[in-house]
């Protein structure tokens, strides 16, 4: 049987798509290659006809959960009120509830910074937010600061067990945000 021309191509695009998916949700060191190509109906042994190790899908993976973190972004702030837009989606049920279609660094940067495969593309992650944080908020520092908050808000949200607490942190984390960009508009004005 005969493939068409471009199928090794789109094959390749599937099994990024899934692990960038499967990475976000449960972790790099978690996401088995061979389940992995097994939920695509692939073997493990076609992994190798797309990629040298796990660590270049990991590479693509997180180029692909970053440009559609980026995506989503861009559609937030192009909002009217593109900060609290962003914070209320960020810091949503449904952020907490689906990372494998959320932001990448609450689940894949600690995983990379402990397996000590720090990445660049969780460098552009964190810039392209921040370039558009500070330009609303008109301080780095503060744009970092909020940034910490919101991926660390995240994080600690999806980890506690109790759903009353995880959402205590991510009201919290919401309108201490919300009141810092109030008192920056304000300084502004």
């Amino acid at each position: 049987m005969r493939y068409p021309e471009d199928h090794k191509a789109e094959t390749h695009k599937r099994i990024v798509a899934e692990a960038s998916r499967r990475f976000r949700a449960d972790g790099i060191d978690a996401t088995g290659l061979q389940p992995l190509m097994k939920a695509l109906g692939l073997t493990h042994g076609g992994f190798y006809a797309h990629f040298k190790s796990k660590d270049a899908l990991v590479e693509e993976a997180l180029q692909a959960a970053a440009n559609d973190a980026n995506a989503q972004w861009v559609k937030a702030f192009a909002k009217e009120q593109p900060l609290e837009t962003f914070f209320e989606r960020y810091l949503s049920a449904q952020h907490r509830a689906h990372p494998e279609q959320g932001c990448p660094l609450p689940t894949m940067a600690a995983e990379l910074g402990q397996r000590g495969n720090a990445s660049p593309i969780t460098d552009g992650v964190l810039n392209n937010l921040l370039v558009l944080v500070e330009k609303e908020v008109g301080s780095s520092d503060q744009a970092l600061t909020m940034l910490s908050t919101l991926v660390g808000a995240l994080t600690l949200a999806r980890s506690v067990a109790s759903e009353e607490l995880s959402d205590r942190i991510l009201d919290s984390a919401r309108q201490t945000l919300l009141a810092q960009v109030a008192a920056a508009k304000a300084a502004k004005a």
